[in-house]
């Protein structure tokens, strides 16, 4: 089974998918952060109340969340086109993976902000700290082991979300499972890259495990 195996194409289909889910990583973090602040923030009884604004983003939240993620590539692929030029490879596929992945991460970072005590934001407002500061000092800092699990959890999906969009051009270890395994009839090449993911996937999982209990300090 295994003589059957391409290795060379093993290796550059594990680089695409780190790649896309590197990249995907990284501006999901980029764009969920603040999302899931100012979904906190501008809720009601915070200190920058805004119900149709808090409104408005929920409701945007719940419309990508709501969309299955298949439907999401298939939808955005024109804006693929417009944003990189393509919509084939890796980087055509980090579109879908980020607008996939930065609601359903904003949604987690939203309620890590929710657990801290109001008690902690009321005592910063009452020694004069700026909404900034309140946020940058005190919200994010408290919840960061709630956030940085929330994004070990997205990264996990990510790698998930990869191997789909493998099978529709995105390229990766589900374009190599579909294309040099499934349809070519090679169960060798279908398990290793399976394996291959679930390898990533437990490495993922155990580096983020061992940086919230270093950054958690209860």
């Amino acid at each position: 089974m295994l003589t059957s195996i391409d290795w060379n194409q093993v290796w550059q289909a594990t680089g695409e998918t780190l790649y896309m889910v590197g990249i995907s990583t990284l501006f999901t973090a980029l764009l969920g952060i603040p999302l899931g602040v100012l979904l906190t923030i501008t809720d009601r009884g915070y200190f920058w109340e805004s119900v149709w604004v808090q409104r408005i983003l929920g409701t945007i939240v719940n419309i990508f969340r709501a969309v299955p993620f298949i439907v999401l590539v298939l939808f955005l692929f024109p804006v693929a086109e417009f944003l990189v030029g393509t919509t084939l490879g890796p980087t055509a596929a980090t579109v879908p993976l980020i607008a996939g992945a930065a609601p359903f991460y904003a949604r987690m970072v939203e309620t890590a902000l929710r657990e801290i005590d109001r008690g902690v934001i009321e005592a910063a407002q009452a020694m004069g700290a700026s909404r900034f500061n309140i946020v940058w000092k005190v919200l994010l800092p408290e919840a960061l082991p709630a956030i940085v699990s929330g994004l070990t959890v997205t990264c996990v999906s990510l790698i998930s979300f990869s191997a789909m969009a493998g099978i529709v051009g995105g390229g990766g270890l589900g374009d190599a499972a579909f294309r040099y395994g499934f349809q070519s009839f090679n169960d060798g090449m279908l398990y290793v890259c399976g394996l291959v993911l679930i390898v990533m996937v437990q490495i993922i999982q155990m580096l983020g495990d061992w940086l919230v209990r270093r950054l958690d300090k209860r």
